[in-house]
């Protein structure tokens, strides 16, 4: 009941502040609007569903036509908002707003959840490969459109980090059982192959290779609602799963032996805390490119606030996530010439972590 309480309370000061900074981010820019101008404009971006018709949709790269529903939205509140403002708001910046917030609770969920599954405090998002599997399947549909048989860069980033996910899985699993050194040797030894196939590819770019070293570093310029609608549902349902695993990830950190003894199919738990936290991963690293220290670095300052519980600390790590790279982002475009978020992240992230370990924060889980 107290860990209910306590989770609930510091999910609501977390969404809070998540709110403020989206609130604050939007603020912000060559065009300055007043934070209560952005937060009519906000509501008046929020939208109900109103009728629902049959449409159609065609997969990407494969040309064939689904049939989905066609639904009707309109807008549930109408604030008097000038209307440059409303656009700017709405329009421009609230789509890389929620894209940021939305990559960010994924990287730092899935990072909470490898740093418990591995028991390792350097763990991250990419420990397995992931992110490198994002990458080249990026780079591959950016320097080698006609090559890649998905004609999305999102698809093809998507596809490259599962494969190489299940790859390394597959690689690691010997007489059903996985160890988990095993895994994160198999998850280098994958991620230093794949290094070697993207630097090929970037030497053979030709005049694709700013675009494919500029969405390596990690960008959200440009983002869509589109994109959110990719990354978000993904991102949010493979949270909720996550979070029914908790339990189960407090007891894997006592070791796998004793995991057993309480009741826990550790492998199953392995397997579907591995692919769940590689999905919520591909998910974020295919909109935005590969971000690091944002599953590295949040989950151990969460971690140093709630403690180590990851009943409370997965959903306080996501919101907390969401908020910081909302803050880096809005850094990143906010000086003279916009830089890959990538950077601001590995910027503070990076001395930040450095003060963690001096200060031995950063020893145990």
């Amino acid at each position: 009941m107290f860990r209910s309480i306590r989770t609930a309370s510091w999910s609501a000061g977390l969404t809070a502040l998540l709110v403020a900074v989206v609130v604050g981010s939007a603020a912000l820019g060559p065009v300055r609007i007043d934070p209560l101008t952005v937060a009519m404009a906000i509501l008046n971006a929020v939208v109900v569903p109103s009728s629902v018709t049959a449409g159609s949709a065609t997969i990407p790269g494969l040309g064939v036509a689904v049939p989905v529903p066609d639904v009707q939205y309109v807008p549930l509140f109408s604030f008097d908002v000038p209307k440059t403002h409303q656009i700017i708001v709405a329009d421009v910046r609230l789509p890389r707003i929620a894209l940021a917030a939305t990559v960010g609770f994924a990287l730092a969920a899935a990072g909470t959840v490898m740093q418990g599954f591995f028991r390792n405090p350097l763990a991250d998002p990419s420990i397995i490969g992931v992110s490198s599997g994002a990458a080249a399947g990026a780079v591959a549909a950016i320097a080698f459109p006609l090559l890649v048989p998905f004609g999305s860069l999102h698809l093809s980033a998507f596809v490259g980090a599962l494969v190489t996910a299940f790859l390394v899985y597959a690689i690691a699993t010997e007489g059903g059982r996985t160890p988990v050194a095993t895994l994160l040797l198999a998850g280098v030894a994958i991620q230093a192959f794949l290094g070697a196939l993207i630097s090929y590819m970037l030497v053979h770019s030709g005049e694709s290779l700013r675009q494919a070293v500029i969405w390596m570093m990690g960008h959200l310029n440009n983002s869509s609602w589109s994109d959110v609608g990719f990354a978000l549902p993904v991102a949010i349902v493979g949270v909720l799963v996550l979070g029914a695993y908790t339990r189960e990830l407090n007891v894997l950190l006592l070791g796998e032996e004793d995991a057993y003894h309480l009741g826990v199919d550790v492998e199953q738990t392995k397997f579907l805390l591995l692919a769940i936290a590689s999905i919520v991963t591909a998910a974020g690293v295919a909109v935005a490119g590969v971000i690091g220290f944002v599953g590295l670095v949040v989950p151990h300052m969460m971690r140093l606030i709630v403690g180590p519980d990851h009943r409370v600390l997965l959903p306080t790590s996501a919101l907390a996530g969401a908020s910081f790279l909302v803050a880096t982002d809005t850094i990143a475009r906010a000086g003279p010439a916009e830089v890959p978020v990538g950077i601001v992240t590995a910027a503070l992230g990076a001395p930040f972590f450095l003060f963690l370990l001096t200060r031995r924060e950063v020893h145990s889980l």
